[in-house]
């Protein structure tokens, strides 16, 4: 009976101690400072190819560093850098049957530096009628590799400002032009399409870190998140200024994800108990179509990434209220099994992705390395149906949650402690059963 008393005696003296422990490392205090500084107004919204996206940028690798992760790949710096190429509409004439729209009911996209298109050319004249879901046609004819003469109707008038203000930006240098045309007519027997654009080439960079696994070192898990946003006096998705400034701070979205990455790097390095490599990832030019997580995707064989935690958007309380979050695509492999198996007995619970609808799963970066049979999976608390300062000026710092933050982190770092150290691995992605 001694023997067994003294037995359950360590036992929860580990879990009071490590429990402690972590509890050192990440915290409100240290959620909070790191938080502050990268929803500050002095990052102007962290829109990409601003001086806003370098201060963070800079920031984050000052914190790798002080950290002691290695850099990927035995790179010079933290800076993972890739370019992108930008398109500037010098000038432009859109005649539809003969009438010439103007101006301001057109948003075109191409990368040529002329274009000079007619009805006999090979270009599809496609719609958006009204009824339909805008953003689900807008994408589909968005990222065609056709040239095509898009017709909106009236009804979708009030996205034009929104498509207007978007980043022209493209890895490559497409062959293709794609020009929405808004409300102005609903045929097109013939029509001329003529722009001159500017293209430049312009570089971005991910911040990336690593910690070298001990008997597993070519078997990796990846911790990310974004830390790009809107800017400054850019309202997205229709969703009108709510704030007190013009400056789209993305507290939640998603310094609250790199805030999480920066303290689980923090965390794994001093648990120095890491079988396999642990990379830890902040991602540029997710707002403008994930192109960080593109590229850094191609810097890895996908067989050799055992999981991948995305995280974003876990600033506030999720739908279940404290203690709680859920993870996008949760049936897609077992990861998320194995997360809630590990938090058995504690007070925080990982549920599926109660917003099925929204395709959450599809949304984030996880999407690119689960598309290539990752178990890559988002985990968030946002209320998809309700999160009144998503995409807003409103989404600043004094209306994030940090104890519940440091909760969310601190049980990210405990769940994911068998994957890390070789014990599990998840099941992988079917990605014959993906759209």
């Amino acid at each position: 009976m001694k023997k067994i008393l003294l037995l359950l005696f360590a036992v929860s003296w580990v879990i009071v101690s490590g429990a402690q422990s972590i509890k050192k490392i990440i915290n409100p205090r240290e959620v909070k400072r790191i938080e502050k500084i990268l929803s500050a107004d002095d990052m102007q919204g962290r829109r990409t190819f601003t001086p806003g996206i370098d201060k963070a940028s800079a920031f984050i690798e000052a914190e790798f560093a002080a950290i002691g992760l290695q850099t990927f790949k035995g790179a010079n710096n933290y800076r993972q850098e890739f370019f992108m190429y930008e398109a500037v509409t010098a000038a432009s004439k859109i005649l539809i049957n003969g009438e010439e729209i103007a101006d301001s009911m057109v948003v075109s996209f191409s990368y040529q530096p002329i274009v000079a298109l007619t009805e006999k050319d090979a270009v599809e004249v496609v719609k958006i009628s009204a009824g339909e879901k805008f953003t689900q046609k807008f994408y589909q004819y968005y990222q065609s590799k056709k040239n095509l003469l898009v017709l909106v109707d009236s009804s979708f008038n009030n996205r034009k400002a929104n498509l207007l203000q978007m980043d022209k930006i493209s890895a490559e240098l497409n062959t293709n032009t794609v020009v929405f045309v808004f409300g102005a007519t609903k045929t097109a027997s013939n029509f001329s399409i003529n722009s001159t654009n500017a293209i430049e080439k312009k570089p971005l960079n991910n911040v990336v870190g690593i910690l070298q696994g001990k008997s597993k070192p070519d078997e990796y898990v990846v911790f990310s998140g974004h830390y790009d946003h809107l800017g400054t006096g850019s309202p997205q998705e229709g969703v009108p200024h709510t704030g007190a400034d013009s400056i789209y701070n993305g507290a939640n979205d998603d310094a609250a994800g790199t805030t999480a990455v920066i303290l689980l790097a923090k965390y794994f390095k001093q648990r120095n108990n890491n079988e396999r490599s642990v990379i830890f990832t902040t991602f540029v030019a997710e707002e403008i179509g994930g192109y960080g997580s593109q590229y850094f995707s191609k810097q890895l064989a996908p067989e050799k990434v055992i999981a991948m935690f995305n995280i974003e958007m876990i600033g506030t309380e999720s739908k279940w209220g404290t203690n709680s979050a859920y993870i996008t695509g949760f049936e897609k492999s077992s990861m998320g099994e194995i997360l809630q198996k590990n938090l058995e007995g504690s007070s925080f619970t990982f549920y599926p992705d109660p917003y099925p609808e929204q395709q959450l799963f599809y949304r984030s970066d996880n999407a690119t390395l689960a598309r290539l049979g990752v178990p890559a999976h988002t985990i968030s608390t946002s209320k998809m149906d309700n999160e009144p300062n998503y995409h807003t000026a409103g989404d600043e710092i004094g209306t994030l949650d940090m104890k519940n933050m440091a909760a969310i982190i601190q049980a990210i770092a405990i769940s994911s402690g068998s994957i890390i150290s070789g014990k599990d691995t998840p099941g992988r992605v079917d990605t014959g059963k993906l759209r």
